[in-house]
C-alpha cells in the first residue's frame, strides 16, 4: 500500500473516531441539565436527514456492513437528540422559559443571558471551568487521534481493504452523486437554524464538544480524499462529500465565535453582577 493510501486510511479511521462519540456530549448535556432547548428542532431534523441520505446511500452502493451500521447508528442518535427534546419539554415543562425575540441595547444584559434555560440550568462560567473544559477537550481529541491510529493497525493487521470503512468511491455514479450532493446541502442548512437560535439563546445548554468533534470528523474526512490523491477525475467524484464537509467546517467556526463570545459576555457579568439598565 502506497503511503499516501496509509495516511489516507488513518485520517478516515480518525474521522469515524470523531462521529461515533461527536453525539454523545450534547446528549449528556441535555440529560444534566434536563432541557434541550439549547438545540434547534430544525438543526436536528435536517442533520437527520443528511443522515437518512447517508443510510439510503450505503445500502443502494451495497457498501460493506461497517458503513451501513454507522449510518444507522447515526440516524438512532438524531432520534435520540429529538426524543430528549420533547420529552424534557413534556416532563419538565418549568425548565422551557419562552423564547424572545432579541432584546435591544437598552435591555440590561442580564436578563438577555439567560432568555431560554433559567439561571438555575446552567452554572455560572468561571475562567477555572473555562480551562478544565479545555483540558477535557484536549484529552478528548487525544483520544480520537490514538483510537483512529489502533483501528487503523487492528484493520491492517487483519487484512482488511486499503480504505477505510468510510472512504468514498472514486465512480461517477449518478445515483450515488445525487445522494452525495442531497447530504451535503442537508448538513451545510442544518447549521443555519443552530447559528439563528444561538443569538437568542447565547448557546445556553450547547455542548461545545458536539461541534469540536464535528469539527475534527469533518476536516479528517476531507484528509482522507485528499491525501489519496489529487487528480481531478478523483476530487470531481468525491466533490460532493468534499463539499459537505470542508464547507460545514465554516460554518461551525462561526457557532464557535458565538460560543466564546457569549461565554466572554457571561463572565462578564459574573465579574461584574450589578448591570444597570443603559439610558434609552
Amino acid at each position: 500500500m502506497a503511503i499516501t493510501d496509509e495516511l489516507s486510511s488513518v485520517a478516515g479511521w480518525m474521522s469515524i473516531a470523531c462521529w461515533i462519540i461527536v453525539y454523545s456530549p450534547q446528549i449528556y448535556e441535555n440529560y444534566t441539565l434536563k432541557s434541550g432547548e439549547g438545540l434547534s428542532v430544525p438543526f436536528v431534523l435536517i442533520w437527520l436527514a443528511g443522515d437518512l441520505c447517508n443510510l439510503v446511500g450505503a445500502l443502494m452502493a451495497g457498501l460493506i456492513p461497517t458503513v451501513i451500521i454507522l449510518a444507522v447508528y447515526y440516524t438512532l442518535c438524531d432520534l435520540t437528540l429529538l426524543l430528549q427534546i420533547y420529552y424534557y419539554r413534556h416532563v419538565h415543562p418549568t425548565h422551557i422559559a419562552p423564547i424572545l425575540p432579541s432584546p435591544s441595547e437598552s435591555a440590561p444584559l442580564l436578563s438577555s443571558s439567560t432568555a431560554a434555560l433559567p439561571p438555575s440550568s446552567e452554572p455560572k462560567p468561571t475562567t477555572s471551568n473555562t480551562w478544565k473544559k479545555a483540558a477535557v477537550y484536549g484529552l478528548a481529541v487525544v483520544f480520537v487521534v490514538a483510537t483512529g491510529l489502533i483501528a487503523w493497525r487492528v484493520s491492517k493487521s487483519a487484512g482488511g481493504g486499503e480504505d477505510s470503512p468510510g472512504s468514498p468511491e472514486d465512480g461517477l455514479d449518478w445515483k450515488t452523486q445525487v445522494i452525495g450532493w442531497c447530504s451535503a446541502i442537508l448538513y451545510l442548512g442544518s447549521r443555519i437554524p443552530q447559528i439563528l437560535k444561538n443569538r437568542i439563546t447565547k448557546c445556553s445548554g450547547l455542548s461545545l464538544a458536539l461541534f469540536v468533534f464535528a469539527v475534527a470528523g469533518n476536516v479528517t474526512y476531507v484528509l482522507s480524499i485528499c491525501v489519496k490523491s489529487m487528480q481531478w477525475q478523483y476530487l470531481v467524484a468525491n466533490s460532493s462529500w468534499l463539499a459537505g464537509s470542508g464547507l460545514t467546517v465554516f460554518l461551525d467556526f462561526i457557532v464557535f465565535g458565538q460560543f466564546f463570545y457569549y461565554r466572554s459576555e457571561r463572565l462578564a457579568i459574573v465579574d461584574d453582577p450589578v448591570v444597570e439598565p443603559a439610558e434609552a
